[in-house]
């Protein structure tokens, strides 16, 4: 039997799974249940992610583009947040699943008040390994999220409905009180390789 430890082929086939529910045009919420069943069994083990794609420093996070979709219907992106890391108050503007790979994370949600105004909502939870939660303007897309961890870094895979590095989104300045747009951008300039299967990745 192949030792396939630190093999692709969880993300691989992932990436297969999700062009293929993709490919079935169903409506969000359809689309969110199915695709939260892929990421699961891509995040229960923790063998695949390659180191440079789950790297960060203190104080900081990182966000790496695994793979895009040729149409640009859907990306999967590793973040990874160092001790202190954390996000500003900021929206997606699409669907998303976020699945916890490697520690743990800290999220508080808001939600639009009235006008430029983003409030808590009062829900806040940490995210533990194998765990996973949708994002959604529909189902609610303000949050902030940091490392709740303090002495290493934690990393989630995500998936979206579209190349987010490019999408443009929002964030909220509490001490202004206004809504300002950004495009994030990746941490990378390159993606791990899914389809060279010459080391005998076959699966």
């Amino acid at each position: 039997m192949i030792d396939d430890a630190g093999s692709l082929a969880p993300l691989r086939q992932f990436v297969v799974a999700m062009t293929k529910l993709i490919d079935q045009g169903q409506g969000e919420a359809a689309l969110l249940a199915e695709g939260r069943r892929h990421l699961a069994a891509l995040i229960a083990r923790d063998d695949w992610l390659p180191d440079a794609f789950a790297r960060a420093e203190p104080g900081a996070y990182r966000q790496y583009l695994l793979h895009c979709d040729l149409l640009e219907r859907f990306s999967v992106v590793s973040f990874v947040w160092g001790p202190g890391g954390g996000t500003p108050i900021h929206d997606h503007t699409v669907w998303g699943l976020v699945g916890i790979l490697r520690g743990a994370e800290r999220c508080e949600e808001y939600a639009r008040g009235i006008g430029d105004e983003v409030v808590p909502s009062g829900r806040v939870h940490v995210m533990t390994p194998g765990m996973i939660e949708a994002v959604s303007p529909t189902i609610g897309d303000w949050h902030v999220v940091s490392n709740a961890l303090p002495d290493r870094d934690s990393v989630s895979i995500h998936v979206y409905g579209g190349n987010i590095g490019t999408v443009r989104r929002h964030l909220f300045d509490p001490v202004g009180g206004v809504i300002r747009q950004f495009i994030s951008g990746y941490s990378s300039t390159v993606v791990p390789n899914l389809w060279d299967r010459s080391a005998g990745d076959h699966r």
